[in-house]
């Protein structure tokens, strides 16, 4: 082999070594057997909530396990054909170009599966609640704040991670006002933790029958799911609940019966409210993990406010202004923070945002490091 070629086999070697080793081999085997034998009882499904977290944390403990040792495995099999390109000139040229490509494929998945070692915060391997509201930009940015959420529910499909939709607020001309849902999985929240903040988008109204360029805005944030660990006690007295007819698409029992409900937690002002489920009582509940998050997430700034001001803290406000995306006159999404762009927008709006997720978790990092 060429020398720069072992040279690039040996890095990747100790990359995907070090990943072994945060990841640990053993741990996830004996979580993938402790998750089975949970699965295999049959009194599992008397708890269906329960019952859905444990198979969604095996189905994904498994995948991630066969990720790894299917690295390990190509890995080893790329020293393997460059041999057999020295040992037979007639295909040589055409053996190496297929083993050059095989590395740079295999590179690109150890970085990214490099990226997930970097996921340690005191809730990254939560799950995720996202909410979404449009800005400045009237029915613009309400129709920008739709396609802002059918981008990350694509990524979630794409990606195999089930959503559930806990309230949309239409608006009245196109698109939405807010909406709340949670992505399902492991370290969701760690993961798209970095879209939090405003996004920026610049195109030809479809809304102006000038066909003027217009730039309009929507707020993303994202929390994480609030666990029975967390001690997040909400008195029944501090929070007011009202509840009335759903409202926009659904189905028969969504539209006809007072089952949305509103919460207001009286002490901070803070308002969830939730109409995706068909009982009143579902809602309440759904909401009222929303209302927990935001809570959490409340009591989690204040003690990064009070470390701030002992000079112990970063940026808190790192997200605010993060990632434009031009329609018009190019065509371009570009991270602010990151600086990572790609010139396919409709590809990014379709859901494929896995790189500007890794650029994120990578400069998240990176300021942290320097922070500290």
């Amino acid at each position: 082999m060429q020398p720069e070629v072992t040279a690039d086999l040996e890095s990747l070697n100790t990359t995907l070594t070090t990943i072994e080793k945060v990841l640990n081999l053993d741990e996830l085997d004996e979580r993938v057997r402790e998750l089975e034998a949970k699965a295999s009882d049959p009194a599992l499904w008397d708890d269906p909530d329960y019952a859905q977290q444990v198979t969604s944390k095996l189905s994904h403990t498994q995948a991630e396990l066969k990720k790894l040792r299917g690295l390990r495995q190509r890995l080893e099999d790329l020293p393997v054909m460059y041999e057999l390109a020295e040992e037979d000139p007639d295909t040589a040229a055409e053996t190496i170009a297929l083993a050059d490509e095989d590395r740079a494929s295999l590179r690109e998945d150890i970085e990214s599966l490099e990226v997930k070692t970097m996921l340690s915060g005191e809730y990254d391997a939560r799950e995720a609640v996202l909410t979404i509201r449009s800005g400045a930009g009237g029915v613009e940015a309400a129709d920008w704040a739709e396609m802002l959420m059918r981008m990350y529910v694509r990524w979630a499909e794409k990606n195999n991670y089930s959503v559930d939709i806990y309230d949309i607020s239409y608006a009245e001309e196109a698109g939405i006002k807010s909406a709340t849902f949670v992505v399902h999985g492991e370290f969701m929240y760690g993961t798209l933790s970095v879209e939090q903040g405003a996004h920026r988008l610049v195109r030809i109204s479809p809304f102006d029958n000038q066909a003027r360029r217009q730039t309009s805005f929507a707020e993303v944030e994202v929390l994480p799911v609030v666990e029975q660990t967390d001690h997040i006690d909400i008195p029944d007295s501090e929070v007011r609940v009202d509840v009335y007819r759903s409202s926009g698409p659904g189905g028969q029992s969504v539209n006809t019966t007072d089952s949305a409900v509103r919460l207001t937690h009286i002490p901070t002002g803070i308002v969830v409210t939730c109409q995706n489920e068909k009982s009143q009582i579902q809602n309440k509940a759904s909401a009222m993990r929303v209302l927990q998050a935001k809570l959490l997430e409340r009591k989690r700034q204040e003690e990064r406010a009070e470390l701030d001001a002992l000079g112990a803290g970063g940026n808190a406000s790192w997200g605010n202004q993060m990632r434009n995306y031009v329609l018009h006159p190019y065509q371009m999404v570009k991270d602010l923070r990151t600086g990572y762009e790609v010139n396919d927008p409709d590809r990014v709006l379709g859901g494929d945002i896995d790189a500007f997720l890794e650029a994120g978790i990578r400069w998240r990092m990176s300021e942290a490091n320097g922070a500290s």
